[in-house]
């Protein structure tokens, strides 16, 4: 699936031009993890991230955006979120909410998010980085735009990140 094909890229290209954000986009081979990104070095400004989706015991769905080279620590994650115990959510309910597949996942899904099922966090790195790399909606390219700028995108469709000190 290349860019252009993705369903949801008319939404976010159109949310884009409405804010005028300025972006850079590189196409690339398939990524699927933080290693296969390392290896396919995409020379784009930015910090490039990890994503993690995921729930609680009570159904609750969360997107926890973090800079590539953290660990994810799921025994302390669930109180920073205000949760008692988390899970990686599955395919289905991945694509049901956020309209991406496995291994695409990335805080530019959330404008697919129209009825704000999903809770997000955003690394305080991240959140203090000039510049953030992240998927737009699949994983054969990569996009680089200002930090501020996504954080504006994602405020104009209603989400309201909360910054957690992953460190």
């Amino acid at each position: 699936m290349t860019i252009d094909a993705h369903p949801g890229r008319p939404r976010l290209d159109a949310l884009l031009a409405d804010l005028a954000i300025p972006v850079q986009i590189v196409e690339h081979p398939p990524v699927f993890t933080v290693e296969d990104v390392d290896a396919t070095p995409h020379g784009l400004p930015g910090l490039d991230t990890k994503n993690l989706f995921l729930k609680d015991a009570k159904g609750q769905l969360f997107l926890v955006t973090m800079r590539s080279d953290r660990r994810a620590d799921l025994k302390t994650l669930p109180a920073l979120l205000g949760s008692k115990r988390l899970s990686f959510a599955s395919a289905d309910t991945l694509f049901a909410s956020l309209g991406v597949l496995p291994g695409s996942v990335t805080p530019l899904a959330l404008v697919n998010d129209t009825t704000h099922q999903v809770r997000f966090a955003l690394d305080a790195a991240l959140a203090e980085s000039e510049h953030i790399a992240c998927h737009p909606l699949v994983n054969t390219a990569t996009i680089s735009m200002r930090t501020a700028d996504l954080l504006r995108l994602l405020a104009a469709v209603g989400v309201e990140p909360a910054i957690l000190a992953l460190d």
